[in-house]
């Protein structure tokens, strides 16, 4: 009889994939359950599923809310969903794809985030939930939203993919929410290459995100499990014969979205040095607001009032009214190699793959629109040394000064 190998170790000879490939642990298992637990800890939650990514994680997340589950509280399709038009797409795909209607609100210029009084002024009589994100790692702001959603009796979705480590009056980002979201893509604060995770405080909410996930079986036996409820043939549900197989009776309308053991061993070796990672992406983007102050017709970022943000990378809004475009400096730093992105997608509501979708905008979107036209950001990813933020710093500085 063959011994059973020892459970991997993580080693600094031996790289955390490596290591459980050549142990043959490929689909999620054993790293996946490990770095649930780490990863629900760290946040402080009771429950999290990781899956294959953060924008499917968003999927799960709204989805769960629709579940008959929750019986007369779930989503129904018409429901309203209030979200931010200046953010990336799989924040509000989830509520198209579940026949709801996003409910659009702008942004402030500065901390790129909506306001508690702009979702107060947009809830309307169908409106059921609020789903947010954190633009780039700065937080909105969560208390006083959680806080509108409480009485009103509203769900609130954090997607925290770009937060990890933030924090808001002194309180974790993605621990405010019904449910909160994670990515783990590389440019994120930890990567496993690709990966996200769905937390929650809510037995029933978990309960829900996991059967979605595993194909929307209604047995929650883990992979190469048998018969953990110890009834696995006594089970009567819809209008199966009585006995039916229990690992393979379905209650939602669900998808296969896990994680590999692959990349939850990477995720675990990552998760030790997380806390370095948002000192460096903080130590870098404090470099960045110090060098670029006082450069005209650049509007820099602030962290929103009584947040402590991980910051996921440093915006700059080029004046509208300055005699230069962003275009023109976007080419100038490009032509320097450093590589700069878009806020996302701008205004969104201004998408081909919006035009034509339900949906209702509340106010205006003035400001969604100057990120559309006039905004850019740069990184803060920890490898950045203090030599290639000063380049950075010094390009733009060059350039603002030579258009002036």
């Amino acid at each position: 009889m063959t011994p059973r190998r020892p459970a991997p170790r993580l080693t600094p000879h031996r790289p955390a994939l490596v290591e459980a490939a050549l142990d043959l642990h490929i689909a999620a298992g054993p790293s996946a359950r490990r770095f649930e637990s780490a990863f629900a800890r760290r946040l402080g939650v009771r429950k999290a599923h990781l899956t294959n990514s953060g924008s499917s994680a968003n999927l799960l997340a709204l989805t769960a809310l629709t579940s008959h589950l929750l019986r007369d509280q779930r989503l129904k399709p018409g429901d309203e969903v209030i979200t931010v038009a200046a953010g990336f797409p799989t924040t509000v795909n989830p509520i198209v794809q579940n026949g709801l209607v996003p409910v659009f609100v702008d942004i402030e210029l500065g901390t790129y985030n909506t306001t508690a009084e702009r979702v107060a002024r947009a809830i309307g009589p169908r409106t059921r939930a609020i789903m947010i994100a954190h633009a780039l790692g700065n937080p909105f702001q969560a208390a006083e939203i959680a806080q509108l959603a409480e009485d009103h009796g509203l769900f609130l979705i954090e997607d925290n993919c770009d937060a990890v480590g933030s924090t808001y009056r002194g309180r974790p980002t993605g621990t405010f929410g019904h449910l909160s979201t994670v990515s783990f893509y590389p440019a994120h604060h930890l990567t496993m290459g690709e990966g996200g995770i769905v937390l929650t405080g809510s037995p029933t909410y978990a309960r829900i995100v996991e059967s979605l996930r595993d194909w929307g079986r209604d047995c929650w036996c883990e992979p190469g499990k048998n018969n953990t409820c110890l009834k696995r043939f006594d089970y009567q549900m819809g209008t199966l014969p009585a006995g039916y197989d229990h690992k393979y009776i379905f209650s939602h309308v669900g998808y296969n979205l896990k994680a590999t053991d692959l990349q939850a061993a990477l995720g675990l070796s990552q998760l030790r040095k997380l806390d370095s990672f948002v000192e460096a992406r903080k130590r870098n983007w404090r470099r960045l607001r110090n060098g670029l102050d006082g450069v005209p017709h650049l509007l820099l970022p602030e962290p929103t009032p009584h947040s402590d943000p991980s910051w996921f990378g440093f915006v700059l809004t080029v004046d509208p009214d300055a005699p230069f475009t962003r275009a023109a400096l976007v080419d100038f730093l490009e032509s320097r190699r450093i590589g700069t992105r878009r806020l996302f997608a701008g205004n969104l509501t201004r998408h081909p793959a919006y035009l034509d979708r339900p949906h209702r905008v509340s106010g205006d979107l003035t400001h969604s629109d100057t990120v559309t036209e006039h905004t850019f950001w740069v990184g803060v990813y920890p490898g950045l040394t203090d030599e290639m933020l000063d380049y950075v710093i010094a390009s733009v500085r060059t350039f603002v000064k030579a258009h002036t």
